[in-house]
């Protein structure tokens, strides 16, 4: 008896959060956090969870300048070493996100081992800026090469970390924004000073950060002077910018 073959596993995107936009002018790609290694297929509900109600804030805030957000779906939860699962799926789906809109701006917005996604799949043509969220990223040590930083030339990178957080090195984080830095002064990171990996304490102002930065990159909406001051400083000031208790509750959007 002959055996059936394993169905091929194919990433997706999930419909847009808020509207459906008809003129979409920019699309947020939003890639939730993964496993170092695993080839199970992740559960739509849980995977979209970390990301779903900051997905939300984004397209309610971009709605007017017609903003598409969606979730990746990936193949798998695991980034499992050198195949790169979760980088190879949010490649496709900025590919996928041309194929549907047209020569649009895409943003990649990570958590945890999305937000590593987000950096590395930073190199797609369409692709103008990233946002990591208490990235994962491997330890670095002298037996593997660096994480890559050199597809992040040319986009503008906002990483958020909490000081806190005991599942994601904020110093690793640091360490990836100081080395790419150096190529590239569109770089800036905030921590967020007490707080842990899912940033509960200050999950508002992590939302307006992500709204400032997105609405800044996609349709060139000016950024808060926070932003501002943070992609115009130095290292390590700009990479360790304070997040403000507040931040954005003066912002009109």
């Amino acid at each position: 008896m002959a055996q059936q073959a394993t169905p091929v596993r194919e990433a997706r995107l999930g419909r847009t959060l808020g509207p459906q936009e008809t003129a979409v002018s920019g699309v947020v790609l939003l890639l939730p956090g993964g496993d170092e290694v695993s080839s199970r297929r992740p559960s739509p509900l849980l995977a979209a969870a970390s990301v779903r109600a900051l997905g939300r804030r984004l397209a309610r805030t971009g709605r007017d300048e017609g903003l598409a957000t969606h979730v990746v779906h990936y193949r798998r939860r695991g980034w499992n070493g050198a195949e790169a699962h979760l980088a190879r799926d949010a490649d496709w789906a900025a590919t996928e996100a041309v194929r549907r809109y047209g020569d649009v701006p895409v943003c990649l917005v990570g958590v945890g081992m999305g937000g590593r996604a987000a950096l590395r799949a930073a190199g797609h043509e369409a692709v103008n800026s990233v946002l990591a969220v208490a990235p994962w990223l491997p330890d670095e040590d002298m037996a593997a090469p660096p994480e890559p930083v050199k597809q992040l030339a040319g986009r503008q990178v906002l990483i958020v970390h909490g000081t806190n957080d005991e599942r994601c090195d904020p110093e690793l984080s640091f360490r990836l924004a100081a080395r790419a830095k150096k190529a590239n002064r569109d770089v800036c990171r905030f921590e967020v000073h007490s707080d842990g990996h899912a940033l509960r304490h200050y999950r508002d102002e992590v939302a307006a950060l992500a709204a400032d930065f997105v609405m800044g990159t996609l349709f060139r909406q000016p950024f808060s002077r926070p932003v501002e001051d943070a992609l115009a400083a130095p290292p390590p000031l700009g990479l360790r910018m304070p997040l403000a208790v507040g931040f954005g509750k003066s912002l009109r959007r």
